[in-house]
Formats: structure tokens, sequence, C-alpha cells
């Protein structure tokens, strides 16, 4: 299986001119591949400039720039056309499907801050084994950089990557390491259910409540957003202004990582199946469509657009996406089963007789059967049926 780490970077201030130059010139060498293919089509739209060629003139490129394009690891700068063959290949798989289209654009020095090294070895080393008790990564062009090792790094390194954080460099790596063993089994099963006002309810009546982090900050990140709106653009002043907001961000991001962590460590450790709701968070948090007003040509009647954001930044808010994005990979290195079930009518569903209506559930939290009279949270209920369909489809599945 492969897993990832990322580790801080503790460059010096020359490494850190070295690591900035490298963004740039890897940034300068996308653009340029991007504008060829644009050229390309613009000249005769049958013409396409892929992967390939662009690769292939690689070699030529370093030799006319030895000063910015010379001294770099000709992997990364592979990796980095493969990026813009990626995002191609994205831009026409969704004119395929209809979808909008998004064509590839041009980045500029901010938008750029990744660089991807294809092979440990190869324009970089990972240096966790040798004699220094400080743990060292090696780029070509920069030099050996130290890391903020706080967790060891099982399994061989496969990859390794370089990514700027406002101020901050992290280095990131694959690792491909075995299965490893699972937890012994608890013969416990619980179903989940996500929601605003809990982050989540279980089947056995328990509760996590929802930390909403980024409401916590909103006043902050406002008071924040609204400096920086003042400032001149390119002055100092709104350099530090920035930071400052990306700063509140990079907090609110890294408190719901922790709670996503704890909460999914937590059930994986308790319970060998959990089945949870598959849902379409996308389009859950979708702007509702414009009501026409047909008394009044080019007016439009009140569609609840203001209280939908609402409810679509307390979605957001909530992270239910990386959270069963962890607490799927963490089931998986536990031995564990995890399982996501139709969440239509969980919640309006009897678990006593089976009952389903929408006057089951009269509020929010309140559940009250209108055929046998059973009342409980419809949180909790929710998390019933959840469980209940999870174990359904566990035993329909073929062995």
């Amino acid at each position: 299986m492969i897993r990832a780490y990322k580790f801080l970077m503790r460059p010096t201030v020359g490494q850190q001119g070295a690591l900035t130059e490298m963004l740039r010139d890897h940034c300068s060498l996308y653009n340029g591949a991007l504008q060829e293919r644009r050229e390309a089509y613009q000249h005769s739209s049958k013409t396409t400039v892929r992967y390939g060629q662009q690769s292939a003139q690689l070699k030529g490129i370093r030799a006319f720039d030895p000063e910015r394009q010379g001294r770099w690891s000709f992997s990364s700068q592979q990796a980095t056309l493969r990026r813009l063959d990626k995002a191609f290949a994205g831009f026409f798989r969704r004119v395929k499907a209809g979808e909008k289209p998004g064509y590839p654009r041009f980045r500029s020095g901010k938008r750029f801050d990744t660089v991807d090294f294809p092979k440990d070895g190869d324009g970089c080393r990972w240096d966790a084994t040798a004699h220094d008790p400080v743990t060292r990564v090696r780029l070509q062009g920069v030099g050996h950089v130290k890391v903020h090792q706080h967790r060891p790094v099982a399994g061989k390194v496969k990859t390794i990557s370089v990514k700027r954080e406002g101020r901050r460099w992290y280095v990131i790596l694959t690792a491909d390491q075995e299965q490893p063993e699972p937890l012994p089994a608890t013969g416990s099963m619980i179903g989940i259910d996500l929601g605003i006002a809990n982050f989540l309810a279980d089947s056995g009546g328990e509760f996590v409540p929802n930390p909403r982090h980024g409401a916590k900050a909103a006043a902050r990140l406002e008071a924040a957003q609204q400096a920086l709106a003042r400032c001149k653009r390119g002055s100092k002043r709104r350099r530090k202004a920035v930071e400052t907001v990306a700063r509140l961000h990079r907090k609110v991001r890294r408190q719901r990582l922790d709670h996503a962590h704890k909460t999914a460590l937590n059930l994986v450790r308790d319970h060998d199946f959990i089945a949870h709701e598959d849902l379409r968070i996308r389009t859950m948090s979708k702007a509702p469509a414009p009501k026409p007003d047909p008394a009044t040509p080019d007016s439009f009647l009140p569609n609840g657009a203001a209280a939908k954001a609402g409810l679509n930044r307390s979605i957001a808010d909530a992270g239910w996406g990386v959270f069963l994005t962890i607490l799927t990979a963490k089931a998986e290195c536990a031995g564990r089963d995890v399982m996501a079930v139709d969440p239509r009518n969980t919640s309006r569903r009897c678990p006593v007789c089976g009952h389903t209506a929408k006057e089951n559930r009269p509020t929010q939290e309140k559940f009250h059967c209108v055929a046998c009279g059973h009342q409980a949270h419809a949180d909790t209920v929710g998390a019933l049926n959840v469980l209940r369909a999870g174990l359904v489809r566990r035993e329909a599945q073929p062995a």
C-alpha cells in the first residue's frame, strides 16, 4: 500500500532563495509548454502537441538556458510537463462529458507552489538513515535541507514533492509499505449519521459535537480580509496582510484535519464494521437555481439563496468529505470494513416498524413515528437505519 508523509522543512536563507527560484523556473516551464500548445492549436486545430514531444525538447531547453533550466532535475521538469498534460486530459474529459470545460490557465508565481520528483534518488534523495541525527532531504540545485521529521517513515520512499505554503516549506513523501497487521477484532458494528448540529451521531445513541472551527474564526478572518482590501496592491503592507489571512485559513484547516483524524481513529479502534451515508457533498452544497418572475420580465422571485449560502458554509466547515476519506484510509490500514449506503429516507424510516413518511420527523432533532409511536433523536434513527442498510449490503456482496 502507498502512504504519504508530510514534514516541515527548515531551509537556510540561501536555500529558501534557491527553492523560490526552483518554483519560478518550473512555473516558467509550465507556462511555456502551455503557450506552445495554445499556439499550435491556433495555427491549426488539427495540430496537437503532446507530452512526448515537449519532453523531447527538454534537452535543448536546458542547453539553451543553463542558468534557469539546466540547474534543476530533469525528472522534476518532466513531472511538470506531465502535470500540464494531465490538466489537458481533464479538460478534454470534461468536454466529452458535457461539463464545464475549464481550459488550463497560465500560472502566476503565487499559484505555482509544488515541484514533484518522481523517484527517490533521481534529482532528490531522502536522507533519513545517515549518521547525522538531523534528517535531511537532498535536492538538486538546492542542497541538503534540514527536515523536522516528527514520525518515522515506514517502507521504501517512492516519490518526493516540495511544497510552499505561505512562508513555510514542506516535503511530501510517498512510501510503498506492506499491509500492516490488522487490529484485534472487537465484534462491534456501528452506523454513523453526519450532520451540522452534531458532527456525527452513531447507532449507539452517542454524539460527536461539531467544533465549527470556521465559524469560530470567522470574525478574525473578516477583519483580516477587510484589512487586506484596504492595502495598496504591490505594497509590503499588502504582502503582510496576505500572510495574515493565509495563516488564519491554515490554522482552521489544521484544526479541521486534527478533529477528523481523532474522530476517525476512535471509530476504527472501537468497531469492526462502520456504515455511513454515501453523501453527494458537491450536489448538496450547490447554490439554488434562480426563479424568474413570470409577471415581470428580467426580474426574479426569492429562491432562498441567502439561507442556502449559510447552510453551504456549515457543510464546508464540517468537512465531511475530508473525514470520510480519512476514515476509509484508516480502516484499510486497520483491517476494518467501511460501507457507504444510500442516504435516502434514513431519517424518515422508523427502525421499529419500518414505516417511512415525511411526518415521522416533525423537527430537525425529533423523530416520532406516526404509525407505531416510536420516539427518538432523528440523527440516532438515521444512524440505526444506515447500519442496517450497511449490513444488508455487506451480506449481499459476493465473497
